[in-house]
């Protein structure tokens, strides 16, 4: 047995060298395998984000997932529930809408949501929290309603139940949109629910 082994030797170093794969006695090392980190940013200090203002968070896109990304907004003191719902709206879709920065965008972060979209409060006969977008919902790109959706029912625009009463400019009725698990992980695909509502509700 011990024969037939060493005389295998050759045949296999002559089929090795017929694949053009040599033996070497020199090791080698390419260095470690390129990674980069996605969907990762460094965390910033609550207390420097609490001085520029009220801390949020926006959902971006990354790896066509929704990942919360943290920012600062500013609400003047003293406005009432209703204005202050419209002005955090307002802030957070022109947080969506700004180009993300050096790192985020080294990170993988990207947003579809597009400039000079704003918020208005209802129109008689909707409820009392909802939003009236410049851009009607159903217009929006599947990424950027879905970044929008999930962004405002996640703040103090809406009632913190995981959805928000989104219309547009026109009279056609509102419609309450929610943010599911299903919504960020496959924004592209998976177009937030949504369902008719009154002004009673």
């Amino acid at each position: 047995m011990t024969v037939r082994r060493w005389a295998a030797v050759p045949v296999l170093a002559v089929l090795l060298a017929g694949c053009g794969i040599r033996a070497t006695e020199v090791p080698t090392d390419f260095g470690p395998a390129p990674s980069r980190v996605q969907c990762a940013q460094t965390e910033q200090d609550v207390s420097t984000q609490a001085s520029r203002g009220l801390p949020v968070q926006v959902f971006l896109l990354c790896r066509s997932s929704l990942v919360a990304v943290d920012r600062t907004v500013r609400v003047p003191d003293g406005a009432v529930d209703s204005e202050r719902r419209v002005l955090v709206a307002q802030e957070l879709l022109d947080e969506l809408a700004q180009t993300p920065s050096a790192a985020e965008k080294e990170a993988g972060y990207t947003t579809d949501v597009r400039g000079g979209m704003t918020v208005d409060g209802p129109r008689p006969g909707d409820p009392e929290d909802a939003l009236r977008l410049s851009t009607p919902p159903e217009d929006l790109t599947s990424y950027a309603l879905a970044q929008t959706v999930c962004t405002l029912s996640d703040s103090a625009a809406a009632e913190g139940d995981g959805s928000v009463i989104l219309g547009g400019p026109d009279t056609e009725p509102v419609q309450r949109y929610e943010c599911t698990a299903e919504v960020r992980s496959r924004p592209g695909t998976q177009a937030p629910p949504s369902t008719g509502v009154t002004g009673g509700e």
